[in-house]
């Protein structure tokens, strides 16, 4: 397990199919060069943002910047008031699109690209409250970034091997005991699954579960609890995963924003 750090970040997760985002503040060295799976998009509100594309280049001051899948970099949002970072799936529309013009290299935002939606998040998340509200401008505004369109699955059979696997999060999920579950054979399923979602199964299964995680942990469980709630085998297996995926262990974050502390209260439930 990760040792607990004095100066943590402080804030929120939300999610949605196919990518997540924490938003929230800290103090501290800036993070470790490090790489991971999921594309990233972050954005260092009002100012203050530095980013490094690689681990000796040059940093650089910017609004927000785009990261690809697998690139070593390393952020500072020391003198931001706060900070947004969203994590897109590679493997979905938005995440090709954004792969397609990346071509492995770092994109530094303007400003007017993201300042109305720094505006919008910042009203959603510190005077609204509203999980809903913050995950909808998240949504939107990857989906303006990516010039694409937001597609939920539909297709019932999906659907209802979404389903299953929600209810199963804590568990090892086979790929012919989903595709039963849809009333499919397991190569049709395959192929609808990755057209509806975006996603092949096995890496949906590994979001959910991650999601499952920090979702928890928004409710007040400790790390060991909600690691073996999501079916790792201890957080130590936990903390790999995630660094893998995002490139920081659960315990760099304490999740005690205000939709945290929403999400605590007495019969109130995440949207």
């Amino acid at each position: 397990m990760d040792a607990p750090t004095t100066n943590r970040y402080r804030g929120d997760f939300v999610a949605w199919v196919g990518g997540c985002g924490f938003i929230g503040e800290g103090r501290g060295a800036p993070i470790s060069p490090h790489s991971h799976y999921a594309i990233q998009l972050v954005i260092g509100a009002p100012t203050g943002l530095r980013v490094q594309f690689g681990r000796r280049a040059q940093w650089q001051s910017c609004p927000a910047a785009l990261v690809p899948s697998r690139a070593t970099h390393s952020i500072d949002v020391n003198d931001c008031e706060w900070s947004a970072v969203l994590f897109i799936e590679p493997e979905t529309p938005e995440g090709k699109a954004l792969s397609s013009r990346l071509q492995g290299g770092l994109e530094v935002l303007d400003a007017d690209l993201v300042a109305a939606s720094a505006k919008r998040l910042d009203r959603a998340w510190r005077i609204e409250k509203s999980y809903d509200a913050v995950k909808a401008v998240c949504l939107q505004l990857v989906q303006d970034i990516s010039q694409t369109t937001l597609r939920e699955p539909s297709d019932p059979r999906v659907l209802a091997a979404v389903e299953y696997i929600r209810q199963r999060v804590d568990q090892t999920v086979l790929l012919s005991e989903v595709a039963e579950a849809a009333n499919l054979s397991p190569g049709r399923f395959r192929h609808l699954f990755v057209e509806e979602t975006g996603m092949p199964l096995r890496t949906y299964l590994l979001w959910r579960r991650l999601l499952h995680v920090w979702t928890l942990l928004m409710q007040g469980e400790t790390l060991s609890t909600a690691a073996h709630a999501a079916g790792f085998a201890d957080s130590a297996h936990l903390s790999r995963t995630a660094r893998s995926m995002f490139g920081l262990a659960p315990s760099a974050l304490q999740m005690n924003g205000p939709l945290s502390a929403r999400s605590r209260m007495p019969q109130h439930h995440l949207g």
